[in-house]
């Protein structure tokens, strides 16, 4: 009796130590497929910029257990493979182009005259940048499209080429001041919200 007390005890110390490994190593095989497939599928290179599970920025390294990416604020974040297999990765460094989208706010004092004249100049300035893209399918976009409760809207959206982003911010601030440029030459003024008041006299 005492030797099968001895052996219930043994098989039964064996059985919750193998359920304790198995658990232990369903993670690393989880993590161990989640790297073959992102070995195959290639979502994502070293360097490249990529969103996934909330965090964003370069990919610094890839392993066997997990990929660590550095985030735009300098940290370092390590994400189980197992993890990136099952999510929606978003590939930032891999898009063609970087799109901006504008509203350009003009007073109504312009009347209609200068808000057409404004519409023109944002696109003779946008077809002065050789960096916005004018593939047909992507052609830059203006439109004097709404009527504020304080301005008029001008609607603007270019896409800039190669997808760099400080390239992009440059592309920006060229655009930017030579529309402040040639606004100021034409007595042209960018609106901001206000409002006036009407006193009564007695």
């Amino acid at each position: 009796n005492i030797l099968e007390q001895d052996v219930q005890s043994i098989l039964l110390s064996a059985g919750v130590g193998g359920i304790a490994i198995a658990l232990a190593a369903k993670d690393t095989i989880a993590n161990f497929f989640g790297s073959v497939a992102i070995f195959a599928d290639r979502p994502f290179q070293i360097d490249e910029l990529i969103k996934i599970d909330g965090h964003y920025g370069p990919v610094e390294e890839v392993g066997f257990r997990s990929t660590r990416i550095r985030t735009l604020q300098g940290h370092l974040v390590t994400v189980p493979n197992s993890v990136i297999a099952n999510s929606i990765v978003e590939n930032v460094g891999r898009r063609p182009f970087i799109r901006r989208t504008s509203n350009i706010t003009i007073t109504y004092d312009s009347g209609h005259t200068r808000a057409k004249r404004a519409v023109e100049i944002i696109k003779e300035v946008l077809t002065d940048v050789p960096e916005i893209n004018t593939d047909p399918d992507k052609p830059p976009r203006v439109y004097f499209n709404e009527f504020n409760d304080w301005s008029l809207n001008i609607y603007m959206s270019y896409w800039v080429k190669p997808a760099d982003y400080w390239l992009y911010q440059q592309v920006n601030e060229r655009v930017n001041l030579e529309m402040m440029k040639r606004f100021e030459a034409e007595h042209i003024e960018f609106a901001f919200p206000s409002q006036t008041l009407y006193l009564k006299k007695d």
